[in-house]
């Protein structure tokens, strides 16, 4: 049994397209800034910030090309559409926070060992400006983080790049006060701690979904439990469950029902049932009198 969901979908990718185009605006302008006071005051930590910042626009670009590829229809060749890309999205966009991160733990470390003088006024003024700019892009992506491991992984860019401009103005505030230049990169690394700890879990779970492993929040043994609940169920076999996309999930099972005599009512009801509690979108249903009397699989020899 099939459901059809590309206008929720499309209306869920719609629902994000004017946070996708005010958080890239506004970040692209402020790497900008951010390049050009950075060059001006030959501050490091803001030109690696701005290429921080640049990261999280390539990422930003990244889900939504993926939300928008997620509600095309399907084809001949493609009968899920491309639905998958969102999770490719969150995969990537964990990827390129990895990366980002490695690329500040390297100028933390080259900068503890050669300390440089900065202008902190100008660095904590730009770097604060990159608190609210970003905090307000990572605010537009809250409402959906939840539910969708693409916006998700945007919602964590813009976060934790919203705390690498705050560890810089915190940096400057303390450099302004001690002349302490080792602080920029000690902060540094704090905030790279926190980035990786939000990010392994981004990390895990779009690479789980990108094999197809069953969804977080969804336990295999408790739907099985439920099918075999069922009034007439003798056996359940070849049950699996896996995300279509960030949003969507599938599943597919052999129900054994030796007194088949089941209607399309019965089946409506599962699925509606595997909706309700599970959150599974897409359900398909094959009904066996026996667990050998419709196999398709062979041993090669």
């Amino acid at each position: 049994m099939e459901h059809n969901h590309d206008h929720l979908q499309g209306h869920h990718q719609n629902n994000f397209s004017k946070a996708f185009i005010i958080g890239i605006s506004l970040n692209a302008i402020y790497i900008v800034v951010e390049l050009f006071y950075g060059l001006s005051i030959n501050s490091m930590a803001l030109i690696a910030d701005a290429g921080h910042n640049f990261s999280d626009v390539l990422g930003l670009l990244l889900a939504w090309g993926a939300a928008y590829l997620a509600s095309t229809s399907p084809t001949h060749q493609r009968t899920y559409g491309l639905r998958k890309s969102t999770i490719l999205a969150a995969l990537f966009n964990a990827i390129l926070l990895m990366i980002a991160v490695g690329a500040i733990t390297i100028e933390a470390v080259r900068k503890f060992i050669t300390p440089q003088p900065v202008h902190g006024e100008t660095m904590m003024l730009v770097a604060g400006v990159g608190v609210i700019i970003n905090t307000i892009t990572a605010l537009l992506f809250l409402k959906g983080r939840k539910k969708d491991l693409n916006i998700k992984g945007a919602f964590l860019h813009m976060a934790a790049d919203a705390g690498v401009s705050l560890g810089v103005v915190l940096a400057a505030l303390i450099i302004i006060s001690t002349g302490w230049l080792w602080i920029d990169p000690a902060i540094s690394l704090v905030i790279v701690l926190v980035i990786v700890i939000g990010t392994w879990g981004l990390l895990k779970e779009s690479f789980q979904l990108s094999i197809d492993a069953v969804p977080k929040g969804i336990e295999l043994k408790q739907v099985e439990n439920y099918l075999r609940s069922l009034k007439g169920v003798e056996d359940v076999h070849d049950l699996h469950i896996w995300a279509m996309s960030t949003t969507e999930t599938a599943l597919t099972v052999h129900l054994v029902i030796p007194d088949e005599n089941k209607d399309d009512f019965f089946l409506k009801k599962i699925c509606a049932q595997l909706h309700d509690n599970f959150g599974i979108e897409h359900s398909t249903i094959q009904i066996e009198k026996s667990a050998q009397s419709s196999s398709c699989e062979y041993d090669k020899v």
